[in-house]
């Protein structure tokens, strides 16, 4: 039976919680470390993910970005890529010092968003055993461009207003204001194709927000892990959904082939049908194969 033990770690100056669930048996173990993607918290639908590493004798560290779910940070729901970057750093080194870690063997696991934050640390973190970047966001820009394709010119340019707004609001000492991060097709949202509604919230629980601060708007398009990909030395498994309209599939191709050793899977399914039903079965499957090689 596994068991499970709360950690906080400081990044940057505020308190970051995270929980470290181990297995049956004597460590120190591989231990995989994963953060969510847009918006979300450690509560969002990853437990099958998690039950399936620790079913088969892997740590496991869960943790939530500054400004979401249990972690401190204040105005809450604020998403800064560099911002998060930094909180993956402060985990890892947190990671590092359980004696029931195998410091040779930490593996970061990010989906959607995360997976592209996963690549942006590799590229800063070279001893890290490996990565999983599932439906992973390789390019802000590529992103933005597919919501003008689905969306219209007019929905990028709401979004870059209310960005504006958000920080002059918060420069003000008025409060940031808020962009639905997923939405139905016609409405405001930072996502808002034919399956991100349904999608998003699925995997939320209750009083977990559909919102973030609007000023992602402004840096999404400058957070580009597709061009830090090269430097990513460690094994990598991308996962890309072949049909998705959240990260395109086209960036993580081209980030993987950067790569020094990445394996690539492809599933003909769209960006949130990975998170549940025989889709995610058999990209555990090939998560399980990867990591068993390490």
């Amino acid at each position: 039976m596994s068991t499970m033990r709360e950690l906080r770690f400081v990044s940057d100056g505020q308190s970051c919680r995270g929980d470290l669930y181990l297995p049956e048996g004597d460590g120190p173990f591989l231990t995989v470390v994963m953060g969510h993607g847009f918006g979300l918290t450690k509560a969002c639908g990853l437990q099958p993910f998690r039950d399936a590493f620790l079913k088969a004798g892997y740590a496991v560290f869960l943790f939530d970005y500054r400004h979401f779910g249990e972690s401190e940070g204040m105005p809450r729901q604020v998403l800064l890529p560099n911002r998060e970057v930094a909180d993956w750093q402060a985990a890892l080194a947190c990671v590092r010092k359980q004696q029931e870690v195998d410091n040779q063997r930490i593996v970061l696991w990010g989906t959607s968003f995360g997976g592209g934050l996963v690549t942006a640390v590799a590229a800063r973190e070279p001893d890290v055993a490996g990565i999983i970047a599932q439906c992973p966001m390789m390019d802000g820009l590529a992103s933005v461009l597919e919501v003008v394709r689905y969306a219209g010119i007019g929905q990028a340019m709401k979004m870059t207003g209310l960005g504006l707004w958000d920080v002059i609001s918060s420069l003000l000492g008025l409060g940031p204001r808020m962009l639905p991060s997923a939405g139905k097709p016609g409405e405001l949202a930072a996502m808002s194709s034919h399956d991100a509604f349904d999608g998003y919230t699925a995997l939320m629980p209750d009083g977990v927000p559909n919102e973030v601060a609007a000023r992602i708007g402004l840096v999404l398009p400058m957070f580009r892990p597709v061009t830090q990909a090269a430097k990513v030395t460690c094994p990598a498994l991308v996962l890309i959904c072949e049909t998705d309209t959240v990260a395109p599939a086209s960036a993580a191709e081209k980030a993987a082939a950067a790569m020094a050793k990445a394996t690539v899977k492809r599933y003909p399914v769209g960006h949130f049908d990975i998170y549940q039903g025989e889709a995610r079965d058999v990209s555990l499957a090939d998560q399980l194969e990867f990591l068993q090689g390490l």
